[in-house]
């Protein structure tokens, strides 16, 4: 499949397929007359990319993290490390918005205690 053919149907950016033929990763894609040409192997690695993309992965560590994928076939430790560090960030952001809420509800009753004198 040609590029464009990838992007419409999987709806994936043409940015990040630029981003992963740039990074020289994708030796199964070949060029046919002047265009990349993916393959199953291809949408499953890219269907990583979106999922790192999507868990606010910034371009850096998606290329360590593909380059490990890709690269090292024993990298699982390596690889389990960066999505469990990546795990407690979001961890510690779910708690930081848990205490705003906190404080909004506490307003909130403030409010309505207020009314009700």
């Amino acid at each position: 499949m040609k590029q464009a053919e990838v992007s419409s149907l999987y709806k994936i950016p043409v940015e990040i397929l630029k981003e992963y033929e740039s990074w020289g990763l994708c030796d199964v894609v070949k060029i046919v007359m002047g265009e990349w040409q993916y393959d199953d192997q291809d949408i499953e690695r890219l269907s990583t990319i979106m999922a790192l993309h999507d868990l606010d992965f910034s371009h850096d560590e998606i290329e360590i993290y593909m380059r490990l994928l890709l690269e090292d076939k024993n990298s699982e430790e390596k690889r389990i490390r960066i999505l469990t560090s990546k795990r407690q960030k979001k961890l510690a952001d779910i708690h930081l918005q848990e205490k705003k809420l906190q404080r909004i509800d506490y307003l909130r009753h403030m409010i309505k205690k207020d009314q009700n004198k």
